[in-house]
């Protein structure tokens, strides 16, 4: 299914896996980040699902957004733990390794006037107020970055959860749109 009126930027809560047949293939990007030719393969093969919880913080007002994420045949694979205040914090990914990442709420009109912004920016759906989330990592290790743009759009006539992502290695950039379906909340 794909995403249902009430599941939104500002509740993305539930599950949601990836649609192989609408994102992009991101098999450049994971080799732009230095994942070896049998994870890629791996990860081309299995079904990705996401368990998302979006919650406030009590007597913060900071939105936070923790994401499991599980390939197919129960393979555990990344945990991300988002908190939207614009400040780096230290990640160690299983399939990334060290990495310093913040996010933070976003208008479209508040994305950097970089070369990427045109790609981040285009196709959304026009809700919450406006706000999307965005996202930038940036590899200890490996020399890449990722920026990211999350939200809604339309395709083929139906609405989906999407992310808009742009890695960069030194002179070298790819970019892909990841598509989720929504699988429900249990």
């Amino acid at each position: 299914m794909a995403a249902p009126a009430d599941k939104t930027i500002k509740d993305l809560s539930g599950k949601w896996v990836m649609s192989k047949e609408l994102s992009d293939d991101f098999d450049a990007i994971l080799q732009m980040q230095g994942v070896g030719w049998m994870m890629r393969k791996i990860i081309s093969m299995a079904t990705i699902t996401l368990t998302i919880s979006e919650y406030i913080e009590e007597g913060t007002n900071l939105t936070h957004i923790d994401i499991q994420q599980v390939a197919t045949g129960g393979i555990s694979g990344t945990t991300e733990k988002r908190t939207l205040d614009w400040e780096f914090r230290d990640h160690t990914d299983g399939i990334f390794g060290a990495v310093r990442g913040k996010s933070r709420w976003v208008l479209l009109a508040d994305v950097d006037q970089g070369p990427d912004r045109e790609w981040l920016t285009k196709g959304w759906l026009d809700e919450s107020g406006g706000e999307h989330v965005q996202s930038h990592v940036v590899s200890r290790n490996a020399g890449w970055t990722a920026e990211q743009i999350w939200g809604f759009e339309e395709i083929n006539e139906t609405r989906y959860h999407t992310r808009h992502v742009v890695v960069r290695k030194e002179d070298d950039w790819k970019q892909a749109r990841l598509v989720y379906n929504f699988q429900g909340t249990g």
